[in-house]
């Protein structure tokens, strides 16, 4: 081989730390400009379903909480029955 290709292993150390401090830099000027996530005000009726979903579920699961066959739909329209109320 030709030795312009080859690193002697403190040549090889030196370019990695290179590469890692120039990764580190990338990383914590990337962490700076990410914007805060902004989530949407959850509406009533949405909170009263997330409840009556909440309580209504474990009357349509089995003893190893898997849902029943049809019973996450029945859960469903049961919560929205809630709901409405």
């Amino acid at each position: 081989m030709d030795r312009n290709m080859m690193l002697t292993v403190d040549e090889y150390m030196a370019l990695r730390r290179l590469i890692d401090s120039e990764r580190e830099s990338e990383g914590s000027t990337l962490s700076q400009e990410a914007p805060k996530r902004v989530r949407k005000k959850t509406s009533a009726y949405s909170r009263k379903y997330r409840a009556a979903f909440r309580k209504v579920a474990p009357k349509y699961k089995l003893k190893n909480g898997k849902w029943k066959a049809g019973g996450f739909r029945t859960a469903v329209r049961a919560a929205h029955r809630l709901a409405k109320k």
